[in-house]
């Protein structure tokens, strides 16, 4: 810490207050113009900085049971998006979920350092430790009042502003580009999926799916049945993450002997057989592999058994390839779900040798884990320019920026 700085608590230098009560508040909420600005939780964590109309206003009524926030203003939010900082752009009311924080008559801090100082690793840190303890981590007036900061003169904190704002362009530029090349090597393998399973060759077979094997689900499977221990019981959630390579932890089960009936008089899955998710999350495949025993339920996830013409994994990959095809034949407003009878008229292109499906589904496995490496190194370069930024805080507010 630079000798000249002074350490000071934030009760110290700013008024800091909590917002009205909220309830019962919902009878002067209106969506109308007329009003002031009523500030979410939603409403902030949409933003990244700032603060400006909301869509919901408060009316005059109404203002007596919440806290007017002005322009200029910080606000906390003590619980959800814990201790991040905003900055007023407008006049609005803040519910008992925000903590203002206010400038004295005497201005001590430049609004740009305030925000910054307040978003560092030296306030969060103080913040997260004086909060622990609880299931619930909460700020208050009295925490937030003890926090300790440095404060430099005004002409230092604008020089720190200053470099802060021209490191931190640096680094959402370089973000920016990480995330474009993460999204762009996303759709590369989703394009080259398509236009393989689109274009084909002039020799390849086209048929709809019932032609090629059966499509259906599991025998119902109530509640009333769910056992602590016994025959694992799927459902999309366990199908999803098996499908991307995840560890799953087991929540429901079947007994045996119920398994052992559905075994006998319906079937289960077998080693080639593939599994899809149908309903909400759609597209989530699982291709049997092994002989583990399970069951799964009905309705969410169907079964395609018998397809002999298929090598399983060619079948996997034309169903990704048109999975957002897939996803539009879905019925239902309220949400997302596909039918047997729709995925049966489905058509697919095909060669006729298995060997040929093999060679493809072998070019796709090499070309997917070759995406799956680039993904990994752009997401491990957001993670690490997420964390030069908070390096870049921690030395502006230790004097060594």
């Amino acid at each position: 810490m630079k000798q000249d700085w002074e350490i000071s608590k934030l009760g110290d230098l700013l008024n800091i207050e909590r917002g009205g009560s909220p309830r019962p508040i919902e009878k002067y909420i209106t969506s109308s113009k007329d009003g002031i600005n009523w500030i979410k939780i939603s409403d902030a964590t949409a933003s990244n900085k700032y603060i400006y109309a909301t869509k919901e206003k408060i009316t005059k009524e109404g203002l007596h049971k919440t806290r007017v926030v002005n322009e200029g203003d910080f606000i906390l939010s003590n619980s959800m998006s814990f201790g991040r900082p905003y900055i007023m752009k407008t006049t609005g009311c803040i519910h008992d979920g925000w903590l203002v924080l206010k400038q004295k008559d005497k201005k001590i801090f430049d609004t740009e350092f305030l925000y910054y100082l307040l978003s560092s690793p030296i306030v969060y840190q103080q913040f997260n430790s004086k909060a622990a303890g609880s299931t619930v981590r909460n700020l208050n007036i009295a925490l937030v009042s003890s926090v300790e900061v440095p404060v430099p003169s005004i002409p230092e904190q604008k020089r720190i502003v200053s470099i802060l704002e021209k490191a931190f362009a640096a680094v959402d530029k370089a973000k920016a580009n990480a995330e474009k090349n993460l999204q762009n090597v996303r759709e590369l393998f989703e394009s080259y999926l398509q236009k393989l399973f689109e274009n084909g060759s002039k020799d390849w077979e086209t048929k709809c799916l019932f032609e090629l094997g059966t499509i259906t689900s599991s025998k119902r499977i109530f509640k009333s049945e769910y056992v602590k221990e016994g025959v694992p019981f799927y459902r999309t959630k366990e199908i999803k993450e098996i499908s991307n390579g995840k560890s799953i932890t087991l929540e429901l089960f079947i007994e045996r002997k119920k398994y052992e009936q559905i075994k006998k008089s319906f079937g289960v899955p077998q080693i080639g057989d593939l599994l899809m998710s149908a309903v909400g999350t759609i597209g989530e495949i699982m291709v049997i592999e092994n002989d583990n025993e399970f069951y799964f339920k009905d309705g969410n996830i169907v079964w395609f058994k018998d397809f002999k013409r298929l090598d399983i994994n060619y079948l996997k990959y034309a169903l990704t390839a048109f999975v957002e095809k897939i996803k539009s034949l879905a019925i239902g407003a309220a949400y997302s779900a596909l039918t047997i009878e729709k995925l049966n008229k489905y058509q697919i292109s095909y060669p006729n040798s298995i060997k040929d499906q093999q060679d493809i589904v072998h070019k796709l496995d090499a070309l997917k884990l070759y995406i799956n490496k680039l993904e990994t190194t752009y997401q491990q370069k957001i993670v690490c320019l997420e964390g030069l930024k908070k390096s870049i805080l921690q030395k502006a507010f230790a004097g060594r920026l």
